[in-house]
């Protein structure tokens, strides 16, 4: 039994491991899945209501290595933003569209553009002390729920673009309707550890 038990807990680490392991380009499933459609074409978004959506979800993304000159990559993006676009969202995380990569989409909601920024293994290299209470949460892969959820006031951030360009950046902000950028960050990056803003709830 106790051997048993240990190769068990080899395995499980061994799955960790690998789930976290980066790779210079994407699997033949995660290609396949990218080209289901062409760039005008939206994705399926999963929900924690479908127990294998919620196991997606669930699992840590890995790094993205092969960024520069990927066609694959071009198109992924293109489609997560008019998904993101068809649910009115302003923000998504390619896990949620079945993908385990370090990759999201968030709006830059404290300018005036509104510009949707690209994130491709993305970091939080520093944040504020302590945690704030975000009121009203919400989630495309948590359809008609909100929450409050507890968020740094402030973040420093390290990402790269989709051409390749390393960025570092100060997100602040939790207020709505227009100066939270730093909560959409922080949730979308939530999604590529597996986890989600009703982990993270508060009063």
């Amino acid at each position: 039994m106790i051997k048993r038990i240990l190769l068990l807990c080899l395995i499980s680490s061994f799955g960790m491991l690998t789930a976290c392991s980066p790779a210079l380009n994407f699997s033949k499933q995660e290609r396949a899945l990218i080209h289901t459609g062409t760039e005008a074409n939206p994705f399926r978004v999963l929900t924690i209501v479908d127990p294998k959506d919620s196991q997606i979800l669930r699992t840590p993304s890995r790094d993205l290595k092969k960024i520069k000159n990927n066609k694959d990559l071009s198109l992924l993006l293109k489609r997560m933003q008019v998904t993101m676009d068809k649910e009115e969202g302003i923000g998504i995380a390619a896990p949620q569209i079945g993908i385990n990569r370090n990759i999201f989409l968030f709006t830059r909601i404290h300018e005036t553009s509104k510009k949707v920024q690209v994130a491709i293994n993305p970091k939080i290299i520093a944040h504020a002390p302590e945690t704030v209470c975000f009121k009203r949460d919400g989630c495309l892969s948590i359809p008609d729920i909100r929450g409050n959820s507890r968020r740094y006031d402030w973040i420093e951030v390290r990402y790269y673009d989709e051409n390749g360009i390393l960025k570092q950046e100060k997100f602040s902000g939790h207020v709505r309707p227009e100066n939270f950028t730093a909560v959409i960050f922080q949730h979308e990056f939530d999604h590529i550890q597996g986890v989600l803003f009703i982990d993270k709830l508060c009063e």
